[in-house]
């Protein structure tokens, strides 16, 4: 059967165990249309880049799934259906990825490359692409008071 990664959003008025009980609740609906859940994770209430249905914030849930596509087909459209879930993106893959997915793992742990799209600043001197601007950065722009008339 094919693999999907399942991703959706839910209100943030919602309680933790709700948005959890969502997670097991389209499972069943996999499971009675004949797919299995491998794996599922909640990532709790994240800030969303901008506003869905009035909300700011939203309830995060990964399944990962091992389902026919009319099973997949069934439980997007429930999603669609249901008041409390907001967005579905799913996707299929060729492989599920052991263990916890990018988003469930510390800041910490992931690698962190060298950033090669910023080049050397060296000592953060004479940047050689300015003009020299003279003397005193002040305000008084030259030392000379002008009346204004």
């Amino acid at each position: 059967m094919p693999l999907y990664e399942h991703v959706f959003i839910s209100r943030q008025d919602l309680s933790n165990t709700q948005a959890e009980g969502l997670i097991e609740h389209f499972g069943t609906v996999l499971a009675d249309n004949g797919g299995t859940v491998v794996d599922h994770e909640y990532w709790g209430v994240k800030t969303m880049a901008y506003k869905i249905n009035k909300n700011r914030k939203g309830h995060y849930a990964l399944l990962r799934t091992d389902a026919p596509a009319t099973a997949v087909q069934e439980m997007e459209r429930l999603m669609r259906l249901h008041d409390d879930v907001m967005r579905v993106l799913t996707i299929k893959v060729d492989e599920h990825v052991e263990g916890p997915s990018v988003q469930m793992q510390k800041r910490d742990d992931r690698e962190r490359g060298d950033r090669g799209d910023r080049p050397d600043r060296g000592d953060r001197g004479d940047r050689g692409d300015r003009p020299d601007r003279g003397g005193d950065r002040g305000g008084d722009r030259g030392g000379e008071r002008r009346e204004r008339r």
